[in-house]
């Protein structure tokens, strides 16, 4: 089987298939307005995105975007779906059901604005603040007694009985055996107190109200207990959330007796339904949990019980909200201890924005009843506990900001400067006044302090210097300054009065505290020498006694605002204090963060521009070194492509211009600093490849000096040198295939020889099996790819004299003949069949491209007859090779493969192949028929092969198409 080539002229070739052009006006691929018609209504259009000018795009055509959505109701599965199903009938009534009760406790998020923030929030904030090391104590009163008195209370009948019985168990609730638990961890304790919340809903699902109650009330005991002051505000959150649990739980109960006694009339209980609606009997029921908790006779737990159910009232009657929260507000003057009963009053306001967010007659009550118990605080009583309990009045008074905290939000939402004036007069009396001013700059819009924020800082600097930290207040009070702009010329005289205060801070921990808010203070109105100077103030403060290392937060937080406000990191990196700022962060870890975050501010700040600032390329260089010397064997891979796309942004926008040299030299620094990232390395390859190819362009078709080709020999150099230390195979293959190419367009043959020598031998050493993203995928795809790129570059390059006819193409093919490839698959003889065809290309009189200035094999042989002979051996050669695997294949199982790669050899020869030829016409003939004889090729491609024959039969010297296709279709239509 002998191969001929068809002669082909590849210059009239491309002039007959080229596309006619013709101006138009508009862009082709513009959005234009078309009028679309709803079918539903002939009479209604609609303009809708798409194009015009006799050409609908039929995607945009649709409404939405969507082509399906056009359909929506026209088949019967769409019509289908827009039925309700029994199932979603069934469940529609319970879906509104929690609609419901979601709705009763959550009401009021839309009528609280965006500047209110949520219990959630604070809850969070609570938790992570307020912990200790100290052991706990938990008093619970025993239940086993009461689910004995409650398996009996089952067998009462009377409603007499199971009233007497309910009420008889909450006695044995009260004069129960008491279990005290010692030496309980702040650990052990949260997981206590989440056992008792997965009982008590446990305790529900099984219908045991009153064990429900119990826990319930047994949880609000502890709240009495200030054994650990420290840890009650924790303490606190997590016994409020289960007394949240109760609430909703009790809530949906009710919810749920009357919608199932609204539905016996067929008539579905609205959302916004009122007491009217309600059946009688879920009246009943609700007010019989009101009593049983009027009976619990300790009032802490009687108070936080009827609080998590409030929302009930709304079963009751219209206004009963307001009524009781009046009431509650004023149960809580019972309670002696400072501390218990401003949080008694924290939880009423949070109960009370909750279902009624315009009442507001309760707040100011539990302020002002606040303000009456604070002078409680210096008492004998409550000293006498803090020294037993060897706590400072400073941390003792930090336990109240979050409780005061969310009392004075709720009075101040939707508030104005008139209830700010009266508030601050109540607490201008007031020793320690500072807890109440922190709460007051924490609490208010932040426009109603910065307005005033010279006067608050006064206030803050008369305090007294024992009680409520005054960092505390500094760092509040800078919070607001930065939310809302103060005064234009306030500015500086606060800054000045409040730095003066920061200064003087001894603690570094309250030092930086307030550092790290002023300074974004300093960022957003100030210039580049007051943040110098703050720097130099931090530096200062931390570096006795190495204090930074405490506090890498904070510093990293610092270096996040000036990144956010300073884009220009050559004016910061000018800076006296901002590399000493850097070099307090010794941790490699953290310090590694840092020049991320540096890294990737300049990333997203320097697109599209380029510098040639030595100051700024050398600073940027040593922060991409720490982060590449960080990279170990432990790191991860996503990590290591996250660092070299950061190192590599960096590289890309440094440009010394027309000094090339310069800019080599550069890039030989980066391969030595950065020598353990293959990305860099990679990337540092095409920018030297990029070059070679700018010095191509500088020179144009005059053709390269001595000194210009020395330097792209350099170039060249770099890559060859640097290859070979990457550790991705498929990396080294396309950086010696993309250099020699660059190689041969700067004339340089020798080099672009050794690229193409090494590429040939890397073959070898490619494995069958790679891992991909941890998955186990095999190469042969890639490695097709790769040789069918670096078949049509051989085809330009022109035979080494020393070396003989096509020896990279003979090596190539050695190389692939030896290589062991999958005998499941046909990689191999697809690769032999593009070998025919680039091999059929250099044997043309001119070749379908060429490289400047780079005599091809064309020109060199000017189709000398000995050179068409090496030719056609090498294809007969691979037509053996290829029609040797084809019988391999003929075989039941492999009968589709056999006839994908017959359509593949046969498009070859019809495509490239002469068929005048009378042996080359034979063998696409009897390769016809296995391509057909199965349905495994696709019909579609089965008629365009023969519509190509078909239409190249219809010229005057192809005679042997016209013959195949008569043995193709034997009786055409």
């Amino acid at each position: 089987m002998d191969w001929k080539p068809r002669p082909r002229n590849y210059l009239q070739e491309a002039k007959t298939l080229a596309v006619k052009s013709e101006e138009v006006n508009n862009h082709p691929l513009q959005g234009l307005t078309v009028t679309v018609i709803d079918r539903k209504d002939p009479r209604d259009k609609k303009e809708t995105a798409g194009t015009s000018d006799g050409y609908v795009d039929p995607l945009s055509a649709f409404k939405g975007g969507d082509p399906l959505s056009a359909f929506e109701g026209g088949d019967p599965l769409s019509q289908f779906a827009t039925e309700i199903d029994p199932l979603s009938r069934a469940t529609s009534a319970v879906t509104k059901l929690e609609k419901l009760s979601l709705k009763g406790l959550g009401s009021s998020e839309s009528e609280l604005d965006s500047s209110f923030e949520p219990w959630s929030t604070k809850r969070s904030s609570i938790l992570s603040k307020f912990t200790t090391s100290e052991k706990l104590t938990m008093v619970m009163v025993s239940m086993a007694t009461s689910e004995k008195t409650e398996i009996g209370s089952r067998a009462a009948v009377t409603m007499t009985d199971k009233v007497k019985n309910r009420l008889e168990q909450l006695d044995d609730l009260e004069e129960g055996s008491v279990q005290e638990t010692l030496n309980l961890s702040q650990q052990d304790y949260i997981r206590r107190i989440e056992e008792f919340n997965g009982s008590l809903i446990e305790a529900w699902n099984h219908d045991q109200k009153v064990k429900s109650l119990k826990i319930v009330i047994q949880c609000a005991k502890l709240l009495a207990d200030v054994s650990v002051i420290q840890f009650y505000p924790s303490k606190f959150v997590l016994i409020s959330d289960i007394l949240d649990t109760f609430g909703r739980l009790v809530f949906d109960r009710i919810l749920s007796k009357s919608s199932s006694e609204t539905l016996k009339g067929s008539r579905l209980l609205p959302e916004d339904f009122t007491p009217d609606q309600i059946p009688e009997s879920a009246k009943e029921t609700c007010r019989n949990w009101f009593f049983k908790i009027a009976s619990i006779r300790e009032l802490i737990p009687r108070f936080y019980v009827e609080a998590a159910i409030l929302k009930c009232y709304r079963f009751l009657a219209s206004g009963e909200y307001n009524k009781a929260l009046v009431r509650l507000a004023d149960t809580c003057r019972g309670i002696g201890d400072p501390l218990v009963a401003v949080y008694a009053r924290c939880y009423l306001c949070r109960v009370g924005i909750s279902v009624s967010p315009k009442f507001r007659e309760h707040l100011m009550p539990c302020f002002d009843d606040f303000l009456q118990m604070y002078g409680q605080i210096q008492t004998d009583s409550v000293q006498n506990i803090l020294a037993a309990q060897k706590l400072e009045l400073s941390r003792y008074l930090v336990i109240y900001s979050p409780a005061l905290d969310w009392i004075l939000q709720c009075v101040a939402h939707r508030g104005d400067q008139t209830i700010l004036d009266s508030v601050l007069g109540k607490c201008q009396a007031k020793c320690n006044r500072a807890l109440l001013l922190n709460s007051i700059i924490l609490a208010f819009k932040p426009e109603f302090i910065s307005g005033r924020a010279l006067e608050f800082a006064n206030m803050i600097r008369d305090c007294e210097d024992v009680g409520f930290p005054k960092h505390l207040m500094y760092r509040s009070l800078g919070t607001c300054v930065i939310a809302a702009n103060p005064p234009e010329d306030q500015r500086l005289a606060l800054l000045n009065d409040v730095w003066k205060a920061v200064t003087k801070l001894t603690s570094p921990n309250d030092y930086i505290t307030c550092a790290e808010v002023w300074m974004e203070y300093v960022l957003k109105f100030f210039g580049k020498r007051e943040l110098n100077t703050l720097l130099g103030d931090i530096i200062k403060h931390m570096m006795p006694d190495r204090a930074y290392e405490d506090h890498y937060p904070a510093l990293q937080g610092i270096i996040s605002k000036i990144l956010f406000y300073k884009k220009d990191l050559t004016e910061l990196f000018a800076l006296e204090k901002f590399m000493a700022f850097i070099d307090m962060f010794q941790k490699e870890s953290t310090k590694v963060e840092v020049c991320r975050t540096i890294m990737e501010s300049y990333a997203a700040s320097s697109t599209g521009t380029l510098t040639s600032d030595l100051v700024l390329i050398h600073t940027l260089r040593f922060l991409c070194q720490t982060m590449h010397d960080s990279v170990n064997a432990l790191s991860l891979d996503d990590d290591v492509r996250a660092l070299g796309a950061l190192i590599n942004s960096f590289v890309s926008t440094v440009s010394f211009g027309r000094d090339l040299e310069q800019q080599l030299n550069f890039y030989v620094d980066c391969r030595a600093t950065f020598c353990n990232i293959d990305p860099v390395l990679v990337f540092l390859v095409h920018m030297v490849n990029g070059l070679a190819v700018q010095t191509k362009r500088i020179v144009g078709s005059n053709g390269h000096s001595r000194k210009t080709a020395a330097f792209v020999r350099a170039c060249m150099a770099y890559s060859f040198i640097t290859i070979p230390s990457l550790n991705g195979v498929f990396h080294r293959l396309h950086l010696y295939l993309a250099s020699g190419q660059v190689a041969l367009m700067n004339q340089c043959l020798s080099q672009a020889d050794a690229f193409f020598k090494a590429a040939i031998l890397l073959i070898r050493d490619v494995p069958r099996y790679i891992e991909i993203e941890g998955k186990i995928r095999s190469t042969e795809p890639m490695l097709v790819d790769f040789i069918n790129n670096f078949i049509s570059t051989l085809l330009v390059v022109p035979d080494n004299p020393d070396q003989g006819v096509l020896y990279l193409t003979r090596g190539l093919l050695n190389t692939i003949q030896d290589y062991p490839w999958d005998g499941h698959g046909d990689s191999k003889a697809i690769i032999f069949c593009n070998m025919l065809v680039g091999l059929s290309a250099v044997g043309q009189d001119y070749l379908p491209y060429h490289v400047d200035h780079i005599d091809s094999n064309d020109t060199l042989y000017g189709c000398d007859p000995k050179f068409l002979a090496e030719i056609s051996e090498i294809c007969t050669t691979l037509l053996n090779e290829i029609f040797t695997h084809l019988k391999a294949l003929d075989q039941q199982e492999t009968q589709k493969r056999q006839a994908h790669l017959c359509v593949e050899v046969f498009q070859r020869i019809v495509g490239h192949g002469d068929l005048n030829s009378a042996g080359l016409q034979s063998l696409a003939a009897k390769l016809w028929p296995m391509v057909v004889r199965t349905s495994a090729v696709d019909s579609k491609l089965i008629r365009r092969v023969i519509e190509y024959v078909r239409s190249k039969g219809h010229r005057p010297s192809a005679k042997g198409f016209s013959e195949l296709l008569r043995l193709m279709v034997p009786n055409p239509a």
